[in-house]
């Protein structure tokens, strides 16, 4: 392995620092006992100069510390951990600049407090490593950070999407299809659009799209419907019309090489979904429901069905327009997926909007509450006659909280996995100003259910959907009653 400059100079900087800190020297010391500049020493601790031989000594009989200690990469016990991350070029994979942190602070940070920050680290990376958190989990849960904290709405990436449209004559207003797209792909951006390759490959099935750069060449699957088919469509427009070179080439994605293919998959997929449900119409088309007095869930159904996208495309544009259009950004948005007959279903999908309102998708040995209807869409398509989709709508009042959220829900197969269903759903807190905004939000309107967020950690007495029992909680209680019982002896004898 090649040790980067940078790395032995942050090294030398941060061994410098803790032996001059452990001296009881400030910076200004140090300098009058070396004949050192002031400036030249803090350059060197925070890892920008590293210093030539003759200074090195200097430093090395002025601390009375051998030279070979100090020029060495090995580092003492409690600063070992930022070592090993320094050398393993992680905070060159965090998007730190995302969230307006410089490299350089985060290390000046690690560097003031080295063992407290160092346990953190440790305990950050065991809970990672508990919860099997990869590299691709890493980013996507920096990408969801990034989301959460712009309230999933990017006016740049709206405004691109009106510049395509009014540069290639694309009527917003109207339904967007895969040959509009498909046209300007090809007169455009010389597109070649391949249906019968995937079909020859039995181990890809589960692909919906190959993109092959050095060709130019879209391989797309013949089993995607009309409302798939443009979405992807849609995608390569994004890339080729921003001018994004760092992407992905398959869809669904295979592995992350970078967290600027993450972004750039985001970046293109958000231009789709703006491009696919354009913002003036949909908004116009919200309000008008949203002024109704009295609910019909065919109202919704004929705004979705005005546009050219699965149900998970519209409900995810929902979490764009609703906290910038109307205010309501107390919401979340979440996907289940679940086989047949299995005794669990897995949070695959999830977004929150300035709350972080349970569940998450970090409940892997435990089972969801029952009574959510995510959950219940999914059993009630299972058991249907329905062929496209099951909905289904409650306020979900949550246990040992005063949170209750009106939740909307849609259940389908997925059309490449046999035996496997998912459903997707959006909540928004019932705040007074959700209820000002929509008229026909009024007691009574909807099933309300006293839900959980796992068995294993629900209070809910004699609930006939529980599928396992309290143990979390009668954990805590035994706990519980062994601390009070502690606490009354320490008593008797004071």
């Amino acid at each position: 392995m090649i040790i980067e400059d940078e790395y032995i100079r942050l090294i030398f900087g941060l061994k410098l620092k803790q032996i001059r800190t452990e001296k009881n020297l400030s910076l200004f010391g140090l300098a009058k006992l070396t004949g050192l500049s002031k400036s030249y020493l803090n350059e060197i601790e925070k890892g920008k100069k590293y210093p030539k031989t003759d200074k090195i000594a200097i430093l090395s009989d002025s601390l009375e510390v051998p030279y070979d200690h100090l020029v060495s990469l090995k580092l003492d016990k409690n600063l070992a951990p930022i070592g090993e991350i320094l050398q393993s070029k992680i905070l060159k994979e965090i998007p730190l600049d995302l969230f307006g942190i410089q490299e350089n602070n985060l290390i000046d940070i690690v560097a003031n407090a080295p063992a407290k920050v160092n346990a953190f680290i440790s305990t950050i990376i065991k809970i990672s490593q508990n919860y099997n958190l990869t590299r691709e989990s890493f980013f996507l849960a920096s990408l969801r950070s990034y989301q959460e904290a712009h309230n999933n709405y990017f006016e740049d990436i709206e405004d691109s999407v009106e510049k395509f449209a009014k540069s290639y004559h694309i009527d917003l207003t109207k339904e967007i299809t895969s040959a509009d797209l498909e046209e300007v792909l090809k007169e455009e951006f010389n597109y070649k659009i391949d249906t019968e390759e995937l079909s020859k490959h039995k181990n890809l099935t589960d692909l919906r799209n190959i993109y092959i750069p050095k060709k130019n060449t879209l391989l797309l699957t013949n089993e995607i419907s009309e409302a798939q088919r443009t979405f992807i469509l849609a995608k390569e427009i994004a890339y080729n019309f921003l001018k994004i070179e760092d992407r992905l080439y398959t869809f669904p994605w295979i592995k992350f090489e970078s967290f600027d293919q993450v972004l750039n998959n985001f970046i293109a997929s958000y231009f789709a979904g703006a491009l696919i449900i354009p913002k003036k119409k949909l908004i116009q088309q919200l309000k008008e429901l949203f002024d109704k007095e009295d609910w019909n869930p065919l109202r919704l159904h004929k705004i979705i069905k005005s546009y050219n996208c699965s149900d998970e495309t519209f409900y995810q544009r929902l979490t764009n327009i609703l906290p910038k259009a109307f205010n309501i950004k107390n919401l979340f948005f979440l996907r289940f997926t679940y086989k047949k007959g299995a005794p669990k279903y897995r949070l695959s999908k999830e977004l929150h909007i300035t709350q972080q309102q349970s569940p998450h998708a970090n409940r892997n040995q435990e089972h969801y509450c029952r009574r959510w209807v995510s959950l219940k869409t999914i059993q009630n398509f299972i058991t249907s006659d329905q062929q496209k989709s099951a909905s289904g709508i409650q306020i979900s009042s949550y246990q040992n909280s005063n949170n209750e959220y009106l939740v909307l829900s849609s259940a389908n197969k997925d059309p490449f996995k046999k035996d496997i269903y998912r459903s997707i759903s959006i909540g928004m807190l019932l705040s007074p100003h959700l209820k000002r905004k929509v008229n026909f939000l009024k007691e009574d309107t909807f099933e309300k259910q006293l839900v959980g967020v796992t068995c294993e950690s629900c209070a809910v007495k004699d609930c006939t959907d529980r599928v396992s029992e309290p143990w979390i909680l009668e954990k805590r209680a035994r706990y519980k009653e062994i601390e009070n019982s502690v606490k009354d002896i320490i008593n008797s004898y004071n």
